[in-house]
């Protein structure tokens, strides 16, 4: 009978469980290309009617993973039908696994990347945009390293003395390291609050200067003077920091002296000349002058104004225009800048 045959076995099967794998594998070889076809391209279409591209893409990368995992999946179901040696079945398990395997974590990590990328499209911050071939491998490194455990539990090992030894190491590892741990966590605190970035110029304690590199342990500052200053993450996180690049408007306070000699209708007149000679400089905002004080040889006047920039070298430029206009106005109506002096008086014996 033909149908004996079918029952006929061959190296612990039936031929007829052959055929019925060679039927699972082909049909499902067969069935993967209009799948692609018709659901990808379905949902391709959707995705098209969208304003973000997101979509696009995160489909674009999951059907390449898909697809080859269709595959494995179509070979585990057809040869999870036949009765195969323990060994040969283990070896078989073992290498579909360590493929579907890798095959994820490089799914997850373009998946990963693609979404940093495009959050720091998003931001202004060049030293974003700087350190992102720094942090991928990072969390490159961490994908793989789930992904091991992962595939070692899936794989019978006991991942408990594992895990176990990784702590321990990992704790005498962060010891050792804990000033190199201490910059690198403060790193990803500057990279994600943004307390200062290329070009600001910033005041750390006593030292200042313009921002020239952001690294993984340490900041470059180019000081005034024109030699590098290198400060450690750790350090400038945990400081007082000033920016000035931040600084919309620098509010400028100074005062002036006159001689006692001045007669009041000079003083009075002293605030009306100063406000009119601020008001006519462009870029400057008058706030206030005032009498303010006795000194000890002069009288004081104090006066405030804000500059509309954060350049220091247009605030320079202001206030010598300033003080210039206020020397030529003073000196044009006899009032006279107090300067230190001191009075003797003589009491005569007579």
């Amino acid at each position: 009978m033909p149908f004996e045959i079918l029952d006929r076995e061959f190296l612990n099967n039936r031929i007829l469980d052959y055929l019925i794998s060679l039927t699972i594998l082909l049909i499902g070889f067969i069935a993967i290309h209009p799948v692609q076809n018709i659901l990808f391209k379905s949902l391709k279409r959707l995705a098209q009617r969208t304003k973000t591209t997101i979509d696009d893409t995160l489909l674009q990368l999951s059907e390449k993973a898909a697809i080859p995992l269709l595959y494995l999946a179509t070979l585990y179901l057809a040869f999870d039908n036949l009765n195969l040696h323990p060994i040969l079945r283990q070896n078989f398990d073992v290498i579909l696994m360590i493929i579907a395997t890798i095959i994820t974590i490089k799914l997850i990590s373009k998946i990963s990347e693609y979404l940093l990328r495009l959050y720091l499209s998003s931001q202004t911050n060049p030293t974003l945009t700087q350190s992102f071939k720094s942090i991928m491998p990072a969390i490159r490194v961490v994908l793989w390293v789930v992904g091991g455990i992962f595939l070692l539990d899936n794989l019978g090992f006991d991942i408990s003395a594992l895990v176990a030894s990784l702590g321990i190491g990992g704790v005498a590892i962060a010891l050792a390291s804990q000033g190199l741990l201490r910059d690198l966590f403060s790193y990803f605190s500057i990279l994600l609050d943004r307390p200062f970035e290329l070009g600001d110029f910033i005041i750390v304690d006593n030292y200042m200067g313009t921002v020239e590199h952001i690294g993984i342990k340490t900041t470059r500052i180019k000081s005034l003077d024109g030699e590098e200053l290198v400060i450690s993450n750790a350090d400038l996180t945990e400081s007082r920091l000033r920016n000035f690049k931040r600084m919309e408007q620098r509010r400028i306070a100074f005062k002036i002296g006159v001689v006692y000699q001045t007669i009041p209708e000079q003083l009075q007149a002293i605030p009306s000349i100063i406000r009119e000679i601020i008001e006519s400089v462009e870029g400057v905002t008058f706030d206030r002058v005032h009498f303010s004080d006795y000194g000890d040889f002069s009288l004081n006047y104090e006066i405030v104004y804000l500059v509309d920039s954060n350049d220091y070298n247009f605030y320079m430029d202001v206030q010598q225009q300033i003080n210039l206009a206020v020397f030529q106005a003073f000196s044009d109506r006899g009032i006279e800048f107090a300067y230190p002096t001191q009075v003797s008086y003589i009491q005569s014996s007579s």
